[in-house]
């Protein structure tokens, strides 16, 4: 399988369907899309970057054999991740993207009228890169005049910074490769750090149906952090069983991260966002009894 810019190591695609098959993060299952076109094969310094159009779902961004975005229901991801966090905060000025090269978390930063400041920092600019080709209606979040971007580590990058950004959402990958550190109690620190006193953060938390060890131990890593750490969750198709996870943390105690602290008027939502809303910010934290009662234990 060949591309514009050299060979992917994941042989994925076979009589015209794309598999995504990883024993280690969702043994036993598989999600196919049928493939129309590859638009773009990539290795680069970091992953394997593969673009494709499918027949259903639009242009679709994988890295190292695993669906990031499809332009039918990326939506659903980017704009949870990126409002449960930022209405959250009474009045976000400074915020931080950490991963997140496709833009789709931009785009949804500068709705807020609030916002003077939106930086993003993702590792691979070969992401970014294809992103602006592939997935235009993401990456016209890179277009707006109070976006400012750096091709870095997350790490080094928030070293340099304290008491600084309001809000922080990490727009991770699965915790394998370069995305691995971003599941750890260190990165969490360094989060608490750079925000301000009543600073929020959003992350990549993974599934519940597939990840709950993980979760847990990454909620308790949170909680040691944060005195406000919760797990959220939203349904996405292209995601593995249909729904993926965040972490939801605030460096105020009396934050209710499950309640929004600011409100848009309804119909104000339904021309800034397509998922998102009010009612739907606050469901995101119920969770079934088997999945709560596991988080909650020792």
């Amino acid at each position: 399988m060949s591309g514009e810019s050299g060979e992917l190591t994941h042989y994925t695609i076979k009589d015209g369907w794309f598999r995504e098959i990883s024993d280690e993060l969702w043994p036993g299952q598989a999600m196919t899309l049928r493939v129309n076109q590859i638009l773009h094969v990539e290795k680069s310094k970091y992953q394997d970057v593969l673009v494709f159009e499918s027949s259903n779902y639009g242009n679709v961004l994988v890295l190292d054999g695993v669906i990031q975005a499809t332009e039918r229901d990326e939506f659903a991801y980017q704009e949870m991740i990126t409002h449960l966090a930022m209405f959250n905060h009474a009045n976000p000025k400074r915020v931080l993207v950490i991963g997140g090269g496709d833009g789709g978390v931009l785009r949804e930063i500068v709705k807020h009228e609030s916002v003077e400041e939106a930086i993003l920092c993702d590792i691979d600019e070969c992401v970014i890169r294809v992103s602006k080709k592939y997935l235009p209606s993401m990456a016209v979040g890179f277009q707006h005049p109070k976006v400012k971007v750096f091709v870095e580590d997350g790490f080094k990058f928030l070293a340099a910074y304290k008491n600084y950004f309001d809000v922080i959402i990490t727009d991770s990958s699965d915790p394998e490769g370069p995305a691995e550190s971003l599941f750890q109690k260190p990165y969490y620190e360094l989060l608490n750090d750079a925000l301000t006193e009543k600073g929020v953060i959003t992350t990549q938390a993974e599934n519940i149906w597939l990840h709950m060890p993980l979760i847990r131990d990454l909620k308790k890593a949170c909680s040691e952090v944060f005195p406000v750490a919760e797990y959220a969750y939203t349904t996405i198709p292209t995601y593995p069983s249909g729904q993926i996870g965040f972490m939801v943390c605030s460096k105020d105690a009396d934050c209710k991260v499950d309640t929004p602290t600011r409100v848009t008027d309804p119909e104000k939502e339904k021309e800034l966002f397509r998922y998102y809303n009010a009612a739907i910010h606050r469901a995101a934290f119920v969770l079934p009894t088997w999945a709560r009662t596991f988080l909650s234990s020792k």
